[in-house]
C-alpha cells in the first residue's frame, strides 16, 4: 500500500510556517511549510504498493487508479497520528461519495495496538499492515519521511500533494479540493 519514505524513526514533521521539502521549488503550486501541491507536469507516479489490510484483505493501490486517493502513513504509537485520526475520518466520510478513496499504511506496528487504534478512532477506511517496512520503502523517493504523513494521488495515480507531519481537517479538505478540482 502506500507508505512513504525513508524508514520512519519517530513522529515528526515540519511545523507550519517553516520551510520544508520543496520550499521555494517551482514544481510546487502551493504550500505552507508542511504541505505541498505539485504541478501536474511535475508529478511522479506512485510506486506499486500492495499488501494486506488489518482485516486480512489483500490491497493493491493500483486498483484505485482513476480515483483521487488519500494515503495516510500512521502508527498506533504516534501521538500526532492519534491527534489527526478524527479529522482524517471526517474528511473521508464527507468525500467518499464523491469517489475519493482513503487508505492507511500502518508502519512498524504490532497488530493488536493497530487494531485498537482503528476501533478507538472509528477509522472506516482500510489500512495496510507494514510491519516490516516494505510498503514504506516503495515510497523512498517521495516524501513523506515522517510519521504521520499523508499523500494525495490524482486520478492518474500520480503523487499530487503531500503533508509532512499531522494534517488537519481544513488543510486536507483544501488540498483535496485542489486535486479533485483538476
Amino acid at each position: 500500500m502506500v507508505v512513504a519514505a525513508v524508514l520512519l524513526t519517530g513522529c515528526a514533521g515540519t511545523p507550519a510556517g517553516q520551510t520544508g521539502p520543496g520550499a521555494g521549488d517551482s514544481r510546487y503550486v502551493a504550500g505552507d511549510g508542511s504541505s505541498r501541491v505539485i504541478k501536474p507536469a511535475d508529478r511522479k507516479p506512485a510506486p506499486r504498493a500492495r499488501g494486506t489490510t488489518l482485516d486480512g484483505e489483500p490491497f493493491d493501490l493500483a486498483t484505485l487508479r482513476g480515483k483521487v486517493v488519500v494515503v495516510n502513513f500512521w502508527a498506533s504509537w504516534c501521538a500526532p497520528c492519534r491527534g489527526e485520526a478524527p479529522a482524517l475520518e471526517q474528511v473521508y466520510r464527507e468525500h467518499k461519495a464523491k469517489g475519493v478513496e482513503f487508505a492507511g499504511v500502518d508502519i512498524k506496528d504490532d497488530p493488536d495496538p493497530a487494531k485498537a487504534f482503528v476501533r478507538k478512532f472509528k477509522v472506516s477506511y482500510p489500512s495496510v499492515v507494514d510491519q516490516d517496512g516494505q510498503v514504506t520503502l516503495a515510497f523512498r523517493d517521495v516524501p513523506p519521511n515522517a510519521v504521520p504523513s499523508t499523500l494525495i494521488l490524482d486520478r492518474q495515480g500520480r503523487i499530487a500533494a503531500s503533508v509532512i507531519g499531522a494534517t488537519t481537517y481544513d488543510r486536507l479538505t483544501r488540498l483535496l479540493g485542489q486535486v479533485t478540482g483538476e
